[in-house]
C-alpha cells in the first residue's frame, strides 16, 4: 500500500523513480505534487497555444473591451489598453513558466525556493483564494448563459420559484448556476489529462464559434455599426490618463493569476521552444483579436437591436439569445432567424459554444492551481481532486454575481485589487530563480522538511508585505471603506501590480543579501 494519496499509481512511481528515496516518506510529498517523470512531460507548441486560445476566448475576455469602452474610452483606446496589457504580463508568465519546464514541478512547490517550505503555503493560499474567485466568476457566467437560452426555449423557467433568493440569486439562476457547478467538478474530477484533451478541441469550436456569429452580425447589419465612429469621452490627455492607468492594471491583473502558476501547465512541455513559442502565439494574440471581435459584433449588435439597451450588448449571450428567440427583438417585426429549425439548431450551437468556451478556462484557469495549493497545505490528506472540490466550494461561499455588478467594481475593485496581492509574489518568485539562484534549484530538497528550503523564509514574508502595503490604503478608498479626499496612496493605486512587484522583488533581493538562507551563498 502507498504512503500518501495519490490520483495517478503509474505517474506517481515514474516520479519516484527519478527522486531520492527518502521523497517517498516525505509529508511534503505527493503523486500530484511530484515532478513530473521526463516521459510525462509531452506538451507541444500547439497543445501550450491551444490552452490560451481556450482560456483566452471566454465571456470575461469579451466583456473586457465593453467594461473600458463603458468607462469613456473608445474602441481603440480600449484594444490597445488590452494589448498592451498582455503583452507586459507575457514577461513574468513566461519567466516563471522556465522552472515548470525544467524541473516539472508545479507553482506551490516552486514557491517553496523562495517562501520555505512551510511559507510557499502563505503566497499559495492568495493565489488559491482569487483563483476561487474566478471559478465562481466563470460558474455563474455560464450558468446564466444556459438560463437565459432556456428562459428563451421555455419562458416559464424564468418563473421558476417565485421571488424566493438563495444568497442573493433567484432560483433558476441557483438552478443553472449549481448545473454548471457539477460540470466543472467532474471533469476535475476525470483528471489532468481530460483537461489537455478538452482544450485541444475546444479551441478549434470556440474560433469556429467566434468566427461565424462575427460574420453573421457584420452582413445583417450591412457593415461594422457605429462604434468605429463613437468618439472618446476624455477631453484631454490627462482625463485619458487617469483612466488608462488603472484599466491597465487591470489588463495584466486578467492574467496575473497564471502568471504565477504557469507552471501547473509547463511542467508537462517538452521542452522550453515548445512552451516559449506555444504562449507567444496563444495569449496575446488571442486576447487582441477576440476583444477585436467583441467589439466589432457589438457594434454591429447595435445596428440590428436598435430597440436593446447598448449597454446588455456587451454580452454575448444576450446577443445570441436575441438571435435565436422565436420573438421578434424590441424594435422589429420579426425573429433575426426566420426557420424555426434553423433557431433551435443555432441555440444548442450557441449553447454548446459558451459552454465550452467558460468551462475549458474555468478549469484550466481556476481549478487547476488553487487544487495544487490547497494539496500543498497537507499533501498527504488532501489530493489534487479533493482541492478541485474545495475550490468549488469556496467559489459559490464567495458569491461571485456580486463582483460582476459593475463595470468599476469588477476592473477597478476586483481586477486591479487582486494584483496587488499577486504582483508582490511574482517579484518575489522571478528575482529568487533568476538573480539569486541563476535558475538552479534542489528539486529533492523542496520536499525535504530538514533541506536547505526547510520552515518559512521570512525575509521572502517581509518583502510580501512590504508590497503589498502601500496598495492596501487605496483599495480600502475604491470599495468605500475609507472615504476621505484623495492621497498618495490613492495615487499609488492604479499602479497595484507594477509597484507590487518592484517593492517585493527588491526588498527580497536586499534582504537575501543582508540575511542569507535557503541555498543562497552570501556575498
Amino acid at each position: 500500500m502507498e504512503a500518501y494519496p495519490i490520483h495517478d499509481p503509474h505517474l506517481t512511481r515514474e516520479a519516484l523513480a527519478e527522486l531520492p528515496a527518502d521523497i517517498a516518506h516525505s509529508p511534503l510529498f505527493n503523486g500530484d505534487l511530484a515532478p513530473t517523470p521526463k516521459g510525462r512531460r509531452t506538451w507541444t507548441t500547439y497543445n501550450f497555444a491551444a490552452l490560451w486560445i481556450a482560456m483566452a476566448h471566454c465571456i470575461p475576455t469579451y466583456l473586457l473591451a465593453g467594461g473600458l469602452i463603458a468607462v469613456g474610452m473608445n474602441w481603440w483606446q480600449a484594444l490597445l489598453t488590452i494589448g498592451l496589457g498582455n503583452l507586459i504580463v507575457l514577461v513574468p508568465i513566461l519567466l516563471n513558466a522556465h522552472p515548470g519546464t525544467k524541473y516539472g514541478i508545479p507553482f506551490p512547490v516552486l514557491a517553496r525556493s523562495s517562501f520555505g517550505t512551510v511559507g510557499a503555503n502563505v503566497p499559495a493560499l492568495l493565489r488559491a483564494v482569487v483563483a476561487c474567485g474566478w471559478f465562481g466568476i466563470q460558474t455563474y457566467i455560464g450558468g446564466e448563459a444556459v438560463r437565459t437560452f432556456l428562459v428563451a426555449a421555455w419562458p416559464a423557467f424564468d418563473q421558476v420559484g417565485g421571488g424566493a433568493m438563495i444568497m442573493g440569486l433567484g432560483i433558476p439562476s441557483a438552478i443553472t448556476f449549481m448545473i454548471f457547478w457539477s460540470i466543472n467538478i467532474l471533469i476535475v474530477l476525470v483528471g489532468m489529462n481530460a483537461v489537455r484533451i478538452f482544450e485541444n478541441w475546444s479551441a478549434p469550436l470556440i474560433l469556429i464559434m467566434g468566427v461565424w456569429l462575427l460574420f453573421w452580425m457584420v452582413n445583417r447589419a450591412g457593415g461594422l455599426g457605429p462604434m468605429f465612429d463613437r468618439p472618446s469621452s476624455f477631453a484631454t490627455n490627462a482625463d485619458f490618463w487617469k483612466v488608462f492607468v488603472p484599466s491597465l492594471t487591470g489588463m495584466i491583473g486578467f492574467w496575473a493569476t497564471l502568471s504565477l502558476n504557469i507552471p501547473d501547465f509547463t511542467r508537462f512541455g517538452r521542452g522550453q521552444r515548445e512552451q516559449m513559442l506555444g504562449q507567444v502565439l496563444g495569449l496575446p494574440t488571442t486576447m487582441i483579436a477576440f476583444s477585436m471581435m467583441a467589439v466589432i459584433i457589438t457594434s454591429a449588435a447595435e445596428t440590428i437591436l436598435k430597440g436593446s439597451d447598448p449597454k446588455t450588448l456587451w454580452d454575448p449571450v444576450v446577443v445570441l439569445s436575441q438571435i435565436t428567440s422565436s420573438k421578434a427583438p424590441a424594435g422589429l417585426d420579426a425573429p433575426l432567424l426566420a426557420s424555426e429549425g434553423t433557431r433551435i439548431v443555432v441555440a444548442v450551437v450557441s449553447l454548446l459554444g459558451v459552454a465550452v468556451a467558460t468551462i475549458s478556462t474555468n478549469i484550466a484557469a481556476n481549478v487547476i492551481s488553487p487544487a495544487n495549493d490547497i494539496a500543498n497545505l497537507a499533501p498527504r490528506h488532501i489530493s489534487f481532486k479533493m482541492g478541485g472540490v474545495i475550490t468549488g466550494v469556496l467559489g459559490i461561499l464567495i458569491m461571485p454575481w456580486k463582483l460582476l455588478a459593475s463595470a468599476d467594481t469588477y476592473i477597478f475593485d476586483w481586477l486591479v485589487g487582486y494584483s496587488a496581492l499577486l504582483g508582490p509574489i511574482a517579484g518575489i518568485m522571478i528575482a529568487d530563480y533568476w538573480i539569486l539562484r541563476r535558475k538552479e534549484l534542489d528539486v529533492p530538497d523542496l520536499y525535504r522538511t530538514t533541506g536547505r528550503y526547510a520552515g518559512t523564509n521570512w525575509v521572502a514574508i517581509g518583502a510580501l508585505l512590504a508590497g503589498i502595503a502601500p496598495n492596501v490604503p487605496g483599495f480600502l478608498h475604491s470599495v468605500h471603506v475609507l472615504g476621505g479626499e484623495p492621497d498618495i496612496f490613492t495615487a499609488i493605486y492604479p499602479y497595484a501590480w507594477f509597484t507590487g512587484v518592484a517593492i517585493a522583488g527588491t526588498t527580497y533581493l536586499i534582504g537575501m543579501r543582508i540575511r542569507p538562507g535557503f541555498g543562497v551563498p552570501a556575498r
